[in-house]
């Protein structure tokens, strides 16, 4: 591809590292890269660059990091880079002022299938609500969030044992291909757009909102299955959690990131079956979930039986 075009790309985590990634392997002439500011982080609050930063200035690209999109400054840094076409990959909501600047647009990758899954968190919901596949989206970008026309869509299956870490890395190599693909498209002047409207037929549309750590309790009151997709569906971020509570009353907040699901009869739900060495299981409405994978608070992440090895449990324990 000729390096006529000129690229923006627009994206702040690793998500987004590869969809920069394979537009630089493939010659197009990225212009800019916008990126969140560096922000504070970790206990020595030192300041930490974005991963879409990390990889910019590795390859000697032009870094914008404006804290405010409508800020007159950065609308002015932008235009002067002329671009042709804008990329957003895991980026924020854009104002008009900025995603109808180039002339050929500017378009989004989004990991669901549009119209459904819209919002921040489209992989977790899609592994929480048991989906069998999902979806990598191109769309152009309009005035309301992830509703714009279809340029592109890939289907990704997701295996019964894949949690929202591995689904991400799966669609983050299907996603940048089919960043590419969508940028080659736009510059050979054939591009597909479909309104979402006539993709949703019948369907009741399921939303993708943020996911904040009160979402993220463990309801020992549902079922295993609905239990399983849940865990899998928050690991390992943010991760599902729960809170052993001895027969004293006092509670350790339990982070749970790998599960087998076991069916039958079992305990009341939240209550503890353990040998106190290698097994720690804990019971549903219709079974229990045998945690393989857990962290106390303050603590690494570990395999159940090296937590054994240091915390007693007994089944006078129980969660909630």
């Amino acid at each position: 591809m000729n390096k006529g075009m000129r690229i923006v790309f627009m994206g702040t985590p690793d998500f987004a590292v590869r969809s920069l990634e394979i537009l630089v392997e493939n010659g197009c002439h990225v212009v800019g890269v916008i990126t969140a500011p560096d922000k504070p982080a970790g206990r020595g609050r030192e300041m930490r660059k974005s991963a879409v930063k990390v990889f910019a200035e590795k390859h000697g690209l032009k870094i914008l990091q404006p804290s405010n999109l409508k800020d007159e400054v950065f609308l002015n840094e932008l235009k002067a880079l002329q671009p042709d076409l804008q990329v957003v990959v895991a980026f924020r909501m854009l104002p008009e002022a900025v995603w109808q600047l180039p002339a050929k647009g500017t378009f989004n990758l989004h990991a669901s299938l549009l119209p459904q899954y819209r919002g921040a968190a489209p992989i977790n919901w899609a592994i929480i609500n048991g989906e069998r596949e999902t979806v990598v989206s191109t769309f152009l970008i309009d005035k309301e969030i992830d509703t714009g026309k279809i340029i592109f869509q890939e289907k990704v299956p997701i295996s019964n044992n894949d949690n929202a870490g591995i689904l991400h890395d799966r669609l983050m190599e299907v996603g940048a291909r089919l960043v590419l693909k969508t940028v080659k498209t736009v510059e050979n002047g054939n591009v597909p757009s479909v309104p979402q409207s006539e993709l949703k037929g019948n369907e009741v549309l399921k939303p993708a909102p943020k996911i904040f750590r009160e979402n993220c309790q463990i309801d020992w009151s549902r079922g295993v299955d609905e239990l399983y997709n849940f865990i899998r569906g928050l690991s390992p971020y943010p991760a599902a959690y729960t809170f052993l509570v001895s027969p004293e009353g006092e509670e350790t907040q339990l982070k749970i990131f790998n599960v087998t699901k076991e069916l039958g009869q079992a305990r009341k739900p939240g209550g503890i079956e353990t040998d106190g060495k290698t097994e720690l299981r804990i019971a549903a409405a219709d079974g229990s979930l045998l945690v393989n994978e857990l962290q106390l608070a303050g603590k690494k992440r570990m395999k159940t039986g090296d937590f054994l090895r240091g915390f007693t449990v007994s089944e006078h324990w129980k969660c909630q």
